[in-house]
């Protein structure tokens, strides 16, 4: 079975600047089923390699493939807005190529099982859910030649002209079983973060959340009947991680990696087998690191052999401006944390991300410039500002649905990358939110001697860089956030 795993040509956040990194999605689908035997995979990935649209149909036509797979699990580059183009790309496809069956899978389509073939008739098999073990069960199937896949967990087909789904597919509880990722398949030379991080890498280790944050993109990632499943976290061991570490510093020569996953730091145990075995073997390659503030408050003495290890910049989620907003979102931290985090990361010269989001069914102008004001008291380095933009399967969505704000069959989806505002307040219009970010944002990169500060700090150097890069497209997030203009 011959399968392309093919990613558009997309755009990235306005403050990520060029950002493109290895589909980890297809990377693990791909490794999974080729370890099996089931598939004959390659990868094109257009975005990394600036393939425009009509070209990408070009080769997409001459490879003729059994099978194309569309999707990904991460939103560090453009949120939800993606779905539109793996949505156009289905459809193209279909028109030229009406015999290759289009499967997609990962954020938003694994919710929308159902939906998404009743309203995109290009697509022929939606992934809920975890994907290696349902994409490969559905290969097996297509060799074969059968014709009803209603029997496969986790698995939206159809069936007599009708949509069907599969029974709900337990969760993998050992990650080691899967394979290294596939990225012999990609142009990994060709990868960069923040413009000036490469050859560089995101990467998955872990499952799944503890904290279940009302506003999290990762419910969308879950088979609608088993929402549940996301407060289950699971991990690769650090031995398998450091296994990954080795193969892409060693073979693709990488240099930068982000851990992707919210909560790497969530098991200290783990992640000091991981700094230690990463240090013992003699492994350079720089790191960030995203984590709970819980999380990063319990690590504290572990920071410094982070650091050793090669841990340049920690990302957490400050998000709000007092406790009881922390807990009405289910965010599991503290302010007294968020000070904490930001007292330990900074006394180890770890450059700091912190994010900020507005636009809850509550907020006023007077709320959203508190906690603006509060950011400015946390004081971190980078200041990410992300509107609310309601994930599927999570309460947000669900009470966005209610008010009327969202209707799932009526949504500019390029909007949907947390950029733009996309649905009003109790008391805000969506043009309101727009000019109040802005404003928060040029409030707090306009403070007298925070530029500076970072600048002359003892910071790894690409942390200087990515803070270059943010500053660089903060008019660019401004004129999306109040003018509209895309970005993805």
């Amino acid at each position: 079975m011959k399968v392309l795993f093919l990613t558009p040509l997309l755009g990235s956040w306005a403050t990520h600047g060029h950002h493109v990194a290895p589909n980890q999605m297809h990377a693990q689908w791909a490794a999974y089923a080729r370890e099996k035997g089931t598939i004959e995979p390659e990868v094109l990935d257009c975005k990394a390699l600036e393939i425009p649209f009509d070209v990408m149909l070009n080769q997409v036509k001459e490879k003729n493939p059994d099978v194309v797979v569309l999707g990904d699990i991460l939103h560090s580059y453009g949120g939800f807005a993606v779905q539109k183009y793996f949505n156009d790309t289905a459809v193209a496809i279909k028109k030229i190529l009406p015999q290759t069956k289009i499967v997609v899978g990962g954020l938003w389509y694994s919710f929308f099982g159902k939906e998404t073939l009743e309203n995109n008739s290009a697509i022929d098999f939606v992934v809920m859910g975890e994907g290696e073990l349902t994409f490969n069960d559905l290969m097996e199937a297509l060799n074969e030649g059968k014709t009803d896949f209603s029997n496969i967990p986790g698995l939206s087909s159809r069936r007599n002209g009708s949509v069907v789904l599969g029974p709900v597919r337990p969760l993998l509880e050992n990650l080691d079983l899967l394979p290294l990722p596939a990225y012999d398949l990609f142009p990994m030379d060709q990868y960069v973060g923040h413009t000036y991080w490469k050859p560089f890498v995101e990467i998955v280790t872990s499952r799944g959340c503890t904290h279940g944050c009302t506003f999290c993109y990762e419910w969308s990632e879950h088979d609608p009947r088993a929402l549940k499943n996301f407060r289950r976290w699971r991990a690769k061991s650090a031995k398998k991680v450091i296994e990954e570490v080795e193969l892409l510093e060693k073979k693709f020569g990488t240099r930068v990696m982000v851990i992707q996953e919210d909560n790497f730091n969530l098991n200290p145990a783990r992640v000091r087998e991981f700094c230690e075995e990463k240090i013992r073997r003699g492994l350079q390659m720089k790191w960030v690191s995203l984590g709970c503030a819980s999380d990063w408050v319990r690590m504290e003495k572990d920071i410094p052999l982070m650091k050793k290890a090669g841990l340049f910049m920690g990302v957490f989620g400050i998000e709000v401006a007092n406790d009881w907003e922390l807990r009405k979102l289910d965010k599991g931290i503290t302010v007294e944390q968020i000070f904490k985090t930001i007292e330990v990361l900074r006394r180890n010269d770890i450059a700091i991300v912190g994010d900020i989001m507005i636009g809850f069914d509550y907020d006023t102008e007077a709320i959203i410039k508190q906690r603006f004001e509060f950011a400015d008291q946390v004081d971190p380095d980078v200041m990410w500002v992300g509107y609310l933009t309601p994930p599927p399967g999570s309460p947000l969505w669900s009470d966005c649905i209610k008010k009327g704000w969202v209707d799932p069959k009526n949504i500019d989806m390029l909007k949907w990358d947390f950029l733009h505002p996309v649905v009003p307040t109790d008391h805000l219009t969506i043009e309101e939110l727009g000019r109040l970010g802005a404003w928060g944002m040029r409030e707090f990169y306009s403070k007298p001697g925070r530029i500076q500060r970072i600048l002359q700090s003892n910071f790894d150097e690409l942390a200087k860089l990515c803070f270059k890069d943010v500053m660089n497209g903060v008019g660019k997030w401004e004129a999306g956030a109040v003018k509209g203009e895309k970005h993805i």
